[in-house]
């Protein structure tokens, strides 16, 4: 195995992470057409509802009952990343904010002292199929900004960087940068109390997809940091000539440079890297400090002020079917 590759791990549902991130769930539904209240246009009969996760028939309602999603759940102390490459989400929150968002965008939330949100999947098309196919990322925050005042920023996809880089045989993989500066181009600016907003911690979030035949060289970067790619499209592609499966992390030594070669189908990674934070981490569902004191008060002020409880009718909140992408910021800092 190549030197650079320190680990390999099989892939699920839910990724492996590493310090600075807590968290990354890969959700690829093929969603049938769509009824006239924007679920599918399906039985539900047979599903769990309220906690679906089977995949039945290559989709999941998750806690969803009407339409896919999450209703409305609380957060504290850390920031999700949602980038959305397929299909459409429906965000609400306690601060009043409220967007559509997909095909190829990202929100990047700041939970910090605490806020609800709710993350529906709204399948918009009546006549064919709603294909869904998303990361959500938990990125952790310092104990210095786990109490800042909630952030949400949506970083459109055609605001969001992808830098084509060509072979010597001239063909081109593209690099979708999400977080961190990749030749000399920067991404759209995050939340400013991120721990990525530091350019010294070395955050990248990029997408990577490799032609078919296609041979690209991830460079190295910084000694320290935590690193890991993520193969989860394609068919045969070799790192430094170790050959990789589908559905396999690589955790790389991250000052050591990586070189893709592929050898099938168009092949896509996720790369996550980052410094670590290097503090203790205590969590709880959706609340992550740094002591059990810190999450025995996050759950104390969940219940005594729901994070300025939920200005929305459905805790499922999904928008008009005739909207299109758009943010309200609310209350939230734009």
């Amino acid at each position: 195995m190549s030197s650079t590759i320190l680990k390999r791990i099989p892939l699920q549902m839910f990724w492996p992470t590493f310090d600075p991130f807590l968290f990354c769930a890969f959700h690829n539904d093929t969603y049938p057409k769509a009824n006239g209240s924007m679920g599918p246009d399906a039985s539900l009969n047979n599903r769990p509802l309220g906690q679906d996760f089977g995949g039945i028939d290559g989709w999941r309602m998750y806690h969803g009952k009407s339409v896919p999603g999450f209703p409305a759940h609380p957060h504290r102390g850390f920031e999700t990343v949602t980038i959305v490459n397929k299909g459409f989400v429906d965000h609400a929150d306690s601060i009043g904010a409220a967007g559509r968002y997909g095909e190829g965008d990202t929100q990047w939330m700041t939970a910090g002292e605490g806020v609800q949100h709710s993350e529906m999947f709204p399948l918009l098309n009546e006549d064919g199929p709603n294909p869904l196919e998303l990361f959500q990322i938990w990125l952790n925050l310092p104990s210095k900004n786990k109490m800042v005042p909630p952030h949400f920023a949506m970083l459109w996809d055609e605001d969001t960087p992808v830098v084509s880089v060509a072979d010597a045989n001239g063909l081109d993989t593209q690099v979708k940068v999400v977080a961190g500066t990749f030749q000399n181009v920067d991404p759209s600016p995050c939340p400013p109390n991120s721990w990525a907003a530091d350019s010294k911690n070395d955050v990248a979030i990029w997408l990577i997809d490799l032609p078919e035949n296609g041979e690209w060289t991830l460079p190295a970067a910084a000694a320290g940091l935590s690193r890991t790619l993520y193969f989860f499209e394609g068919e045969k592609v070799t790192l430094d000539e170790t050959s990789a499966s589908i559905n396999e992390a690589f955790t790389l030594k991250s000052d050591a440079s990586l070189v893709l070669k592929n050898k099938g189908k168009k092949a896509r990674f996720l790369l996550l890297q980052g410094r670590p934070i290097g503090e203790h981490v205590e969590q709880h569902g959706p609340f992550v400090m740094n002591t059990r004191a810190e999450l025995q008060q996050a759950f104390s002020d969940y219940q005594r002020t729901q994070f300025g409880g939920w200005p929305w009718p459905r805790h499922d909140q999904v928008h008009d079917k005739a909207k299109g992408r758009f943010a309200d910021h609310g209350n939230s800092e734009a």
